[in-house]
């Protein structure tokens, strides 16, 4: 596969354009000089944005995502490194999943207490919601949920 459009590399790395364009502004990949009228993308760039694309499916932030390459750069880097920052991505997300959960049971007991008729006035998940002291929630979940780095 040689050289490719914009167009083409989104296409064949599985993404949109504008994906590229801002990967191209937070310093992900460099913006090719135009050839032609046009820009053009190397396979080893298509390869770049698949591996972005694919760390940031399985949950690593755009700032991860740069330091996973920059180890990806270094021949002497050690797998341990690498293994380490998956593991704590994998602590981060049990938590959420923790925390998500906690707000499902929360969600369900205001659901289960509104009888699901009547007047606003009466409404149970909105009186609920009135008479929760400032910054604390039913799911003991009072932080928002947090963005990893």
């Amino acid at each position: 596969m040689g050289d490719l459009t914009i167009g083409k590399a989104a296409q064949v790395a599985g993404v949109g354009v504008e994906t590229i364009r801002f990967y191209e502004r937070q310093g992900l990949i460099e913006q090719p000089s135009k050839e032609a009228g046009y820009r053009t993308y190397s396979p080893e760039v298509v390869a770049r944005i698949r591996f972005i694309r694919q760390a940031q499916r399985i949950g690593f932030s755009l700032k991860e995502t740069l330091e996973l390459l920059a180890l990806r750069a270094k021949p002497d880097a050690d797998c341990a490194v690498l293994r380490e920052q998956a593991r704590h991505k994998s602590a981060e997300v049990d938590e959420k999943i923790t925390q998500l959960l906690r707000v499902r049971a929360a969600l369900e007991a205001v659901v289960a207490s509104c009888p699901g008729r009547g007047g606003l006035e009466d409404c149970t998940i909105l009186k609920a919601l009135e008479d929760m002291p400032r910054g604390s929630a039913p799911c003991g979940c009072d932080e928002p949920m947090r963005k990893t780095r």
